[in-house]
């Protein structure tokens, strides 16, 4: 006999857990993490404060919870955009300044984990655990997804690097197409307009390809 009542209560919990990391994430983007409260995460979620301590240990548990959670969640939808552009790509300059206009874009990465990445910035110094959580979970999978591409474009002639050499092609990429961006919009507190992305986006590709591009490492 199939214990429904059983099934129930996991589905039930399940609920309860993903009102509670979604609260969360509500509340410490809107207090930060010192000034958030259990009681005003329960609250948001409306759960009661010994239903939260019944799946989390303690708001630091929580917070590391949702530092994951995202950061992996970004990773999958970043393989996915990298994949659709680069995957089956013939022209390198255009594949990748489409790929990251796109990503930089209202309809691209999630406005959420951008302003959890702000917070992270800030509290990196007093909570090193979540600033490691945001980079096992997110940002290494990140790199590691992009060099792969970088890597078929390179063996399809597009690209130029080194055997072995396309973590550090994704780190190059990263800091002069990527890097340029964040900065300017604080890591998406001040928006590019589409004009100003799109701008900042090919002079970024345009440095990766004076120093990837077909030819140049001869």
């Amino acid at each position: 006999m199939t214990d429904t009542c059983g099934d129930g209560r996991e589905r039930r919990s399940a609920v309860k857990r993903e009102a509670i990391t979604e609260a969360a994430l509500r509340v410490f983007l809107r207090e930060g993490y010192a000034r958030a409260s259990v009681d005003a995460i329960a609250a948001d979620a409306g759960v009661s404060k010994r239903t939260i301590y019944n799946h989390f240990e303690d708001k630091q548990q929580l917070f590391l919870t949702i530092v994951t959670q995202s950061s992996a969640t970004l990773a999958a939808d970043h393989a996915e955009a990298t994949a659709r552009h680069l995957a089956s790509a013939t022209d390198a300059r255009t594949a990748l300044v489409g790929f990251e206009d796109e990503w930089l874009s209202p309809l691209g990465r999630r406005a959420d984990h951008t302003a959890l990445v702000r917070l992270l910035i800030g509290e990196a110094t007093h909570f090193p655990e979540a600033a490691r959580a945001w980079s096992d979970s997110g940002s290494e999978r990140v790199v590691a997804s992009l060099a792969a591409h970088l890597r078929g474009l390179a063996d399809r002639g597009l690209l130029e690097i080194t055997e072995g050499g396309e973590e550090a092609a994704a780190g190059h990429y990263l800091a002069l197409v990527r890097g340029p961006a964040n900065s300017r919009s604080f890591f998406g507190a001040l928006p590019l307009t589409d004009g100003e992305r799109i701008a900042t986006v090919r002079s970024g590709v345009d440095a990766f390809l004076r120093i990837h591009g077909p030819g140049r490492g001869r």
